[in-house]
């Protein structure tokens, strides 16, 4: 075969959904990469993922979709799950007001384990329950906009703003990384000098080497 792409992708991203147990985060994941909704879901234990490919600028990047379990008896498994993730889904429930009072601590949470550059949206899920709305739209705009975050009311039984969501986030992230890699090249191009640029160690380059090594 003559000319054959070694990869599917050019960029693999890891996006951790966090938020309390039974605020929609496993529908939303099998929303995005099944386009399927289950009413009888159950409580994720543990950690599950999933993966999907999309386009973002003309690249083609595959996002990894990490479902971390909400209940605090599995808290000290997920922390892990933090570890290289460049995006997040916080996720709340509009028609449970003590999962928006919540998001505070596992911004908190996401902060203290993952990477600071970490690209993060808030979602106000189940939108499609508006006459049980415990948290207002403006609620959810103003605390993100406080913390610096997107935001998106979303439904996953629905479909509305899943796909919106993580394409925002994704283009966030790779515009980010390009950003970064012009840099690097930029840094790279204007600090080129005679030689290549090869680092010597001085504590090696010390006159006084003792050559007697085996001597009694």
């Amino acid at each position: 075969m003559g000319h054959r792409v070694d990869h599917e992708y050019d960029y693999l991203f890891k996006i951790v959904l966090i938020g309390d147990s039974g605020v929609g985060k496993s529908n939303i994941l099998s929303m995005f990469t099944r386009n399927e909704f289950c009413l009888e879901s159950k409580s994720t234990i543990g950690v599950e993922f999933a993966t999907r490919t999309l386009q973002v600028d003309g690249k083609t990047v595959k996002a990894q979709i990490w479902d971390t379990a909400g209940q605090e008896r599995y808290r000290a498994i997920t922390s892990a799950y933090y570890r290289g993730a460049v995006g997040a889904l916080l996720v709340y429930d509009i028609t449970k007001r003590q999962t928006f009072d919540n998001v505070q601590r596992w911004l908190r949470e996401l902060r203290d384990h993952a990477d600071s550059n970490i690209v993060i949206m808030m979602a106000g899920n189940k939108s499609d329950l508006k006459h049980l709305r415990a948290v207002q739209e403006q609620d959810g705009h103003a605390f993100a906009e406080k913390e610096g975050l997107s935001f998106l009311e979303t439904s996953a039984l629905e479909g509305t703003n899943i796909e919106k969501a993580f394409q925002t986030i994704l283009t966030e992230i790779y515009h980010i990384i390009s950003k970064k890699a012009l840099a690097a090249q930029e840094a790279a191009a204007t600090s080129t000098v005679p030689g290549q640029g090869i680092t010597i160690n001085v504590a090696d380059a010390s006159g006084n080497t003792s050559k007697g090594c085996c001597s009694t």
